[in-house]
């Protein structure tokens, strides 16, 4: 067998070692200037600021009003608003004292543009990005998490190794996952002039609501479009239904959850919209021919860890 050409036995004269390739960083987190947790009272005022670091804003429970500069925003449970470098911004809660998850941070890449005025609903994986992002705070900094006015972040004595640093990871993935919605302009444009009802339209709705225990008839009724029309559809792109579809996101979704280990198999089934923990293990045993807790030891979930696709267990049981 040819050595140079399987990339085995190279010494000086080898050129696979020689020249590794440089990962691309296209978003990179370069500085922390918060992240908190709290609840925000009815009766709080803040009349506003502006800062030169990007910061988002997570509403956890309850609904927010933001003003934006000369915009009104009103955001609910599951909503994310950003704020760029330099924008003025001001918020007052709209009912009962909602809980808020806050991040200031900075990064200098283009691609942040992107978010400069967006309001995105976060589904199950971004919610557990953002709950990571809380953790690893916490156990990274002495700085209170739920003060509505924090000073600067102090390190802990005795933080975990690297905390930091997955902090950071947890946003970048959390950004990275937002940006990968985007559409290319033509795609935009085709979905902004095409009926409603399109497959590419309800695939985005049913990822953003995974968290959700949805019926055809609710995704028929969302998406304005008939039960027998939609299925054709599915059947077509994805040579399955609709309810088939959104349970293999579902799954995708654990799937990630368990590889994460932040959460228990209750809490799992609980955060994405299953009847029960029994029900969510049958389904999940029907998907990947596993139960949880054999996915959890596996070996096939080891090498998704290792850089697998995350779906392959998924696709192939």
């Amino acid at each position: 067998m040819d050595s140079q050409r399987t990339g085995l036995g190279q010494g000086k004269e080898g050129t696979g070692g020689d020249r590794p390739l440089v990962p691309r960083r296209p978003l990179e987190v370069q500085a922390l200037y918060s992240v908190r947790r709290f609840e925000y009272g009815g009766s709080d005022t803040f009349t506003g600021e502006r800062h030169d670091f990007w910061e988002l804003l997570y509403v956890d429970k309850g609904a927010l009003q933001v003003t934006v500069g000369e915009r009104i925003f009103f955001l609910n449970q599951g909503q994310l608003i950003f704020h760029a470098p330099g924008e003025f911004h001001a918020l007052s809660a709209t009912g009962a004292a909602p809980d808020l998850v806050v991040a200031g941070f900075g990064c200098n890449s283009r691609w942040m543009e992107f978010f400069r005025g967006q309001v995105v609903l976060a589904g199950a994986e971004e919610r557990a990005l953002l709950a990571r992002m809380v953790a690893e705070s916490a156990n990274a900094f002495s700085t209170p998490l739920n003060d509505t006015a924090p000073p600067a972040l102090q390190r802990r004595a005795g933080a975990p190794f690297g905390g930091e640093q997955l902090l950071c990871a947890a946003l970048e993935e959390l950004l990275i996952r937002l940006l990968r919605r985007k559409e290319e302009p033509d795609q935009r444009t085709a979905r902004q002039t095409g009926a409603p009802g399109t497959v590419e339209q309800v695939m985005e709705y049913l990822e953003q609501r995974v968290d959700r225990p949805l019926t055809l008839a609710q995704i028929c009724r969302d998406n304005l479009v008939g039960r027998s029309q939609l299925q054709k559809r599915f059947h077509a792109r994805t040579g399955g239904g609709v309810m088939e579809y959104f349970g293999q996101l579902k799954i995708r979704a654990a799937q990630r959850m368990i590889r994460e280990g932040q959460l228990n198999f209750t809490q799992i089934a609980a955060r994405l919209g299953y009847q029960s923990v029994h029900y969510f293990s049958r389904r999940f045993r029907l998907s990947t021919g596993m139960s949880p807790s054999e996915y959890a030891r596996s070996v096939k979930m080891l090498s998704q860890l290792a850089g697998a696709k995350p779906d392959d267990s998924a696709n192939n049981g």
